[in-house]
């Protein structure tokens, strides 16, 4: 399987404004992975650990339509489509489970096209993180700029959603 490239890894909005000697750090770290059209990537509620970094290719990240009250399996499972990412944009996914409270994907990820990714688990993360500052400190400045991009888009997708809501019960 062939190695992430300096300039693969310089399209990566998670590792944007990184010297040619630091993206050569994050290429030892990254694991190719390559996965197949239609082929789940990870499913909502999986184990997680582990950051992505879309190469190339194409997928789709998708959430259950309900929640499960119960612990019966009887529940309405269908999937929404939120969003589909391409690998020009350099996207960063699954880092959800590395940050957050639980260690459970928040959504399932589908390759919608044969698709080249990078992949580094949290232990590497934080390791790449704690030995090289420099490194650590442009990557933290990034994840927060992306949260901070997805959270305004998540208020005004609610807000949307409650003035529609609104509007239907006004009838």
């Amino acid at each position: 399987m062939s190695a992430i490239s300096a300039s693969e890894i310089a399209r990566i909005t998670l590792l944007q404004g990184l010297s040619e000697g630091e993206r050569a750090v994050i290429a030892e770290y990254l694991k190719p992975q390559h996965f197949l059209s239609g082929k789940a990537i990870f499913k909502e509620g999986d184990r997680g650990g582990v950051i992505y970094f879309l190469i190339s290719g194409e997928v789709e990240i998708s959430q259950a339509l309900t929640l499960s009250m119960t612990k019966s399996a009887s529940y309405d499972s269908r999937d929404k489509s939120i969003v589909r990412l391409s690998g020009d944009e350099g996207p960063v996914f699954g880092e959800v489970s590395v940050f957050g409270k639980e260690d459970k994907r928040s959504a399932t990820v589908t390759a919608l096209t044969d698709c080249k990714m990078g992949l580094l688990d949290e232990k590497d993360f934080f390791n790449l993180l704690v030995s090289n500052h420099e490194i650590g400190y442009k990557i933290m400045l990034n994840l927060t700029r992306i949260v901070c991009q997805r959270l305004v888009a998540a208020n005004q997708n609610v807000l949307k959603l409650t003035t529609a809501l609104s509007l239907i019960l006004e009838k």
